[in-house]
């Protein structure tokens, strides 16, 4: 293949991933904006969305001194500081331990897909806090859906689904924990209903899938353990 064949070659593939981003993120932001649409409209009073605010209540009820400080911490990690900074993290110790770019581009197109998609959906989807005292401070975003758990949820799996396809065992998908633990924060502490918490759950898992499908679509290299790689 000579040098412009290559060439050609290479900017089809990255207009053909540019389209395929495009396109998913088009697909899981329709997908959200129409779950916003049936939870605040047709189906807001009907089971089990009318039980929401009696889980709210349930939960403010039975707060305490130790689950507020533990709820506080996981609701910090996931905040947009917090959130951007472990980001960037995951994206430069990615880079430097697989020396590769896929995977660090695969984890850095999770999450500006992930926070596109949400900002976009909160400006379509107005849906107001649960009616319970807030023990943060509510951002000017709609409830709908949960940003700090579609944000930890889309880190937490990318950062997973790496470990695990370059030789990680099965409990690198105990990362998946601290998502649920950052769902449980924010509907403890106020700032969102259960439907908002579940829709930003498949917010972050839709947006690792659609990473994984466009950037990671070449199967080279999966299950290979980092310790056996090269420098490529």
């Amino acid at each position: 293949m000579t040098a412009t064949t290559a060439h050609g070659a290479s900017r089809r593939d990255v207009r053909g991933t540019g389209i395929g981003l495009i396109l998913g993120a088009g697909a899981i932001l329709a997908l959200l904006i129409a779950v916003g649409w049936l939870v605040t409209g047709p189906l807001a009073h009907a089971w089990p969305l009318s039980a929401e605010d009696g889980v709210n209540r349930a939960l403010a009820r039975h707060r305490n001194h130790a689950l507020n400080g533990l709820t506080g911490f996981f609701s910090t990690v996931a905040n947009t500081p917090s959130a951007i900074a472990l980001s960037a993290g995951a994206v430069i110790a990615i880079r430097v331990l697989t020396h590769r770019w896929p995977e660090a581009l695969f984890v850095a197109t999770v999450l500006v897909s992930e926070v596109s998609v949400f900002l976009v959906t909160t400006m379509v989807v107005d849906r107001p806090r649960p009616a319970v005292p807030h023990l943060d401070v509510a951002p000017p975003t709609s409830s709908f859906p949960s940003g700090h758990t579609a944000a930890a949820t889309a880190l937490y799996a990318a950062v997973a689904v790496v470990a695990w396809r370059h030789g990680g065992s099965w409990p690198v998908w105990l990362l998946i924990v601290v998502p649920c633990a950052v769902g449980f924060s924010r509907l403890y502490r106020g700032m969102h209903h259960p439907s908002d918490v579940v829709a930003g759950v498949m917010l972050g898992a839709l947006c690792v899938l659609l990473a994984d499908r466009v950037v990671l679509s070449d199967g080279s290299a999966r299950h290979e353990p980092i310790s056996r790689r090269g420098r490529r």
